[in-house]
């Protein structure tokens, strides 16, 4: 058994690669191996966003406060708030963040496959996150 404590693990700002504006991550858990699976509380500032990006085994979003947005290739800008469920099927590229003017954060969990867990690809335009 392991017991991480609340605070044993530092916070850490969202990289500028793979973010656009302030997104702050929490790390949760990542499993030992051989389990693969891990997770993260990760915070979106308004206007905040991911980078199109995908996930090898796939990924789930618990959204756990504010507003905010998803979207997969070719299809709508879905909203999401608290106490919504998102999957995002292996391969499927898409982005997740908060809505222009209201905070979100989710808990992300995903698995890796041969140590990655995510790839990432190019930011979400200003005009690809306007609805």
């Amino acid at each position: 058994m392991d017991i991480k404590r609340s605070g044993s693990r530092p916070s850490t700002k969202g990289s500028a690669e793979w973010f656009t504006g302030a997104v702050r991550v929490d790390p949760l858990f990542q499993a030992p191996d051989p389990a693969r699976v891990g997770g993260a509380h990760v915070t979106f500032e308004p206007g905040a966003r991911t980078a199109w990006h995908t996930h090898p085994l796939g990924q789930t979003l618990i959204i756990t406060s504010g507003f905010g947005w998803v979207q997969r290739n070719g299809g709508p800008i879905e909203e999401v708030r608290p106490g919504d469920v998102v999957w995002f099927p292996l391969g499927l590229k898409h982005w997740h963040g908060a809505s222009p003017t209201t905070a979100m954060t989710h808990i992300a969990i995903q698995e890796s496959l041969n140590g990655s867990p995510v790839t990432w690809m190019e930011k979400v335009s200003d005009e690809q996150y306007r609805k």
